[in-house]
C-alpha cells in the first residue's frame, strides 16, 4: 500500500536485528538484514568489518526502499500483503518473493509482478491471501538445506510475519 513503507521497513528491522557474521549462515556478515556483499554492491566499493557494524536504520533504508519494496510493487499491494511480500523478499529475493505470491494467487510463477498478477492481488481477500501467502513461504522454507539450521527462527519470523500483515489488514 503506497506509504506503508515506513512501518513495513520498521516491522522487517526489528527481525532483522543487529550485526552477525555466522559461519553457518551462506550470506555471511550480515547487519540489519543486509549482506555485506549486498552493501557493497550498493554503495560501489569493498567495506570492512567495522563498516558493516556501523550500518544504521537510515543508511538501509533507500537500499530496501529501492531493491526490495520497489521491486515487489510493495505500493501497488494492499496493506498486510505489501508487508508480508516485502519481509519474503528480504530474505528470498524479490523475484522469489513474486513467485510465491503468484504460486498463492494459482497463477503462472514468472516472478514478474505484471497485470495479470497485480489484478489477482486486487481481486482476491487480502487477509485470506497473506495468511496463504505465509502458509506458503513457510512450505517453500522447509524445503530448503539450510532450514535444520535456522528453521526454527525463520518459522517464528513468518509466524510473526503473519500476525503483524492480519493486523494492518485490519
Amino acid at each position: 500500500m503506497k506509504g506503508n513503507f515506513e512501518q513495513c521497513l520498521a516491522f522487517v528491522l526489528k527481525s532483522e536485528g543487529g550485526f552477525v557474521n555466522n559461519p553457518k549462515d551462506p550470506g555471511g556478515m550480515t547487519n540489519l538484514g543486509v549482506t555485506k556483499k549486498t552493501w557493497e554492491s550498493w554503495v560501489g566499493h569493498e567495506v570492512d568489518e567495522e563498516a558493516m557494524q556501523n550500518l544504521g536504520p537510515e543508511d538501509v533504508a533507500p537500499l530496501y526502499k529501492e531493491k526490495y519494496w520497489d521491486a515487489i510493487g510493495g505500493d501497488n499491494l494492499p496493506a498486510g500483503v505489501d508487508y508480508s511480500v516485502f519481509d519474503c523478499a528480504v530474505n528470498s529475493g524479490p523475484q522469489r518473493a513474486i513467485k510465491l505470491l503468484q504460486k498463492t494467487l494459482d497463477l503462472n510463477e514468472d516472478g514478474i509482478l505484471g497485470p495479470m498478477t497485480l489484478k489477482s492481488v486486487q481481486e482476491a481477500n487480502p487477509r485470506t491471501l497473506a495468511t496463504t501467502y505465509c502458509e506458503d513461504r513457510l512450505t517453500f522454507l522447509q524445503s530448503l538445506p539450510t532450514y535444520s539450521i535456522f528453521g526454527a527462527g525463520w518459522s517464528r519470523r513468518v509466524l510473526d510475519v503473519e500476525e503483524n500483515a492480519f493486523k494492518m489488514v485490519g
